[in-house]
């Protein structure tokens, strides 16, 4: 990337989940950048509110960058409709809840409600994971195109835990499976306290736009009842997806 829009991204790629502040000097190694032009790059980033100065000196992602992130059509519209549906099965289940898109081959998550007593996850809004490992990758894969599946199967799986499906054959066989019963079963894949149940959210043309799950401690329950109440909230997003300006229904439960 040499003109001045790739450096300028290059600059904001320094940042990360574990690099969430960064000096100069920081950000000139991780961009591959020489200090000058960082500095400069930088100094604009801020002026405009993409980056922010703490009183350390280093520089974190800015508040106006999160605004104009929240616009995105995948984030915000589906997050505003999703949203009731989402509380309603927390309040089912004081489970944690989350909702994701497919982004390339990496599962994004637009949306999360974290119970305070559930089990740990490492999700956040924003954050990307490898699709093969949770429930709502598997289900976003399921339904993705053949050539996107293809290129997924012919890349190295990664191990998390000895849970985690890094066969290639075998995972062919478990995204048949989703998209045969409509929901996946990520089972002490990403961490081996907890299990996901997930399932589709198709938009105004049927298509799978999103995937929901639910994530409870591993060996508390089975997955099949956690099934129905899931694939319930993700039928009534997709619902409201179809209507008239995508509103979302009355939340039921409040």
């Amino acid at each position: 990337m040499r003109s001045v829009t790739g450096r300028a991204l290059k600059v904001l790629d320094a940042f990360s989940v574990e690099r969430t502040h960064l000096s100069l000097s920081e950000i000139s190694r991780y961009a591959g950048l020489p200090m000058a032009t960082t500095h400069r790059l930088v100094a604009e980033l801020a002026a405009w509110g993409a980056l922010e100065r703490g009183s350390d000196g280093k520089y974190g992602i800015g508040l106006r960058l999160w605004e104009v992130g929240a616009l995105a059509p995948r984030g915000l519209g589906l997050r505003e409709v999703a949203m009731p549906f989402l509380e309603d099965l927390y309040e089912a289940t004081h489970e944690n809840v989350q909702l994701a898109v497919l982004d390339g081959l990496e599962v994004v998550y637009v949306e999360r409600i974290f119970g305070r007593d559930a089990v740990d996850v490492f999700s956040r809004v924003g954050a990307r994971w490898p699709a093969h490992a949770t429930g709502v990758g598997l289900v976003l894969l399921a339904y993705a195109t053949t050539e996107v599946q293809e290129r997924y199967l012919a890349a190295p799986l990664t191990a998390f835990t000895e849970k985690t499906i890094v066969d290639a054959a075998r995972l062919r066989r478990v995204l048949a499976d989703v998209r045969r019963t409509g929901i996946a079963v990520s089972d002490r894949q990403v961490t081996l306290d907890a299990m996901s149940v997930a399932a589709p959210v198709r938009g105004a043309a049927n298509e799978v736009v999103a995937a929901l799950s639910i994530i409870v401690r591993a060996g508390t329950v089975q997955p099949m009842p956690l099934a129905a109440a899931v694939v319930t909230a993700a039928r009534g997003i997709s619902r409201a997806l179809r209507e008239p300006g995508g509103r979302p229904r009355p939340s039921q439960s409040r």
